[in-house]
């Protein structure tokens, strides 16, 4: 029985992990190419240049192919909350359903009105009233990215809850506290800033394909030019957010910061590695070394994690079986903790349910005592709460290293730009093509450091995923996960192949 839940457990994180990066090929560039689509129709409403209308039309095409297709896969993502993940949503629901209420109601609604005057107002609506609602579209894509992302930062960071021991379930204290948490606004200022960055790559690397081709030449060149100038701004926002998410981590997730940097012993003036070949038979307490190969930045990490070049950065061993030189807690301590709040919760449970007052109000206050390593108490080892090291490593710093590289190429497009010269720069044409692809896969590196150097968590510190999913058979997980795989593939072909086919078409049709 132990085995076919495990089974079920992974397989069920295998089918949602699918369905989250498919979905966020989307996400990003709804969020971002939205934005561009206002500034371009801005343009032609102040210059009356009917130009920068038909190149407003024409992203506006492959916006909506893009956002159509997003919207079938986010929905099938939220019924696995239902349908995999019963007993996280049964704990947490009170929680996690409100910023997602949130969303649907206000955000979607908002987001779905104005978007058929969008797509279909251009004859029947002023220019002003057209290019509100092209804005109204913009605001309400990223209104919907607020809500989610703070339901994710809650899992991250959870705050402003109190646990009900009668029905076993984390319940909202002050959605507020919640909404505004310091987590949740790095998130969404984070994602959204990756989000426009992503959409100006996409805009460029078609621009460019365009100039490679020497066709419609001078819309790409306008194109190029108003997203560049996007994207040297969100790349800008991407890095001052992830200088503060690394910082909010370092205090929040420490064991996140320490898998992305392959951190095992914890030491003063560490390190970034720059450069680094992950030993993959390394495991917490073990004598092996961390890295095969490393380039490091020596007191950078420290820097980074606690804005002190000389400070002491805690390492997975540390948080595994704990440092009391450092007055640092491990998990091994936590489990011990954690398995008693767990007992006198059972205990606690079984004497209101046999009408014994004295013995519940006891079994209450110690499950009080020791109630916040409630998670810790589920896991059977100390070593299971250090995340798969090598994939959070390797995501982190492909993720750093095309971050780097992107507001480089947007530079060089400016430059060429306004020297009058950037149709003559094919191998800027091809770098900015390829920098399409680059940027995806730079996006989805993000979502993997956010989401699997978390694990083994749902609920940071509170609630493993083993515990979290629905106790069903694993062939049915199995089942809906080679079927979904097939769904989404067909859908992602489908969205390339009228994509390409519209490129080809162009602006002018």
């Amino acid at each position: 029985m132990e085995n076919e839940l495990l089974t079920t457990v992974n397989w069920s994180r295998a089918q949602f992990a699918l369905t989250a990066m498919y979905h966020w090929i989307f996400v990003p560039l709804t969020l971002g190419l939205s934005f561009l689509i206002a500034f371009f129709e801005s343009i032609y409403v102040k210059t009356g240049d009917e130009s920068w209308k038909k190149l407003t039309k024409f992203w506006m095409t492959l916006f909506g192919i893009n956002f159509a297709i997003g919207v079938a896969t986010g929905i099938i993502m939220e019924f696995q909350f239902g349908t995999n993940w019963s007993n996280y949503s049964w704990m947490v629901g009170d929680i996690f359903g409100a910023p997602l209420a949130v969303e649907g109601i206000f955000a979607f609604f908002l987001e779905a009105t104005f978007f058929a005057v969008m797509f279909f107002g251009w004859q029947r609506a002023s220019k002003g009233f057209h290019l509100f609602s092209t804005w109204m579209v913009a605001v309400g894509s990223n209104l919907s990215a607020v809500w989610i992302l703070v339901a994710n930062a809650w899992m991250q960071t959870p705050t402003a809850m109190a646990f009900n021991p009668d029905k076993a379930r984390f319940e909202m204290q002050n959605f507020a506290d919640i909404a505004l948490s310091p987590n949740a606004v790095h998130k969404f200022t984070h994602t959204t800033s990756s989000a426009f960055l992503l959409s100006s790559l996409f805009v460029v690397g078609i621009s460019g394909l365009f100039l490679l081709q020497k066709r419609h030449q001078v819309m790409a060149q306008r194109s190029m030019v108003v997203a560049s100038v996007l994207g040297l701004v969100a790349s800008a926002f991407v890095a001052f957010n992830g200088d503060e998410s690394a910082f909010h981590i370092a205090h929040r997730q420490p064991m996140k910061l320490a898998a992305m940097e392959g951190l095992y012993t914890g030491q003063e003036k560490a390190p970034v590695v720059a450069l680094g070949i992950i030993n993959t038979s390394k495991k917490p307490g073990d004598d092996l070394p961390a890295f095969h190969q490393e380039v490091t930045i020596p007191g950078m990490l420290s820097l980074l994690a606690n804005r002190d070049s000389g400070s002491y950065v805690p390492g997975i061993n540390d948080l595994v079986y704990g440092n009391p030189q450092r007055a640092i807690v491990g998990a091994q301590q936590r489990m011990v903790t954690g398995k008693i709040a767990l007992a006198e919760l059972a205990r606690y449970k079984e004497a209101k349910k046999s009408g014994n007052a004295g013995a519940a109000a006891a079994a209450l206050e110690l499950f009080n005592q020791n109630k916040e390593d409630l998670g810790y108490g589920y896991l059977s080892s100390p070593e299971q709460a250090a995340p798969p090291v090598a994939l959070t490593f390797y995501a982190f710093h492909i993720m750093i290293a095309l971050g780097t590289l992107f507001p480089i190429i947007f530079l060089m497009v400016l430059y060429f730009a306004f020297k009058g010269s950037l149709e003559s720069q094919r191998w800027l044409s091809w770098v900015c093509f390829a920098s399409l692809f680059l940027g995806y896969l730079a996006s989805q590196a993000g979502w993997v450091v956010a989401e699997v150097g978390r694990q083994p968590w749902a609920i940071q510190g509170l609630l493993p995923v083993g515990v979290a999913s629905t106790n069903i058979a694993a062939g049915s997980v199995q089942l809906t996960f080679f079927i979904f795989l097939a769904l989404f593939t067909a859908l992602l072909i489908a969205e390339i192949g009228i994509m390409v086919k519209q490129v080809k078409i162009g602006p002018e049709a």
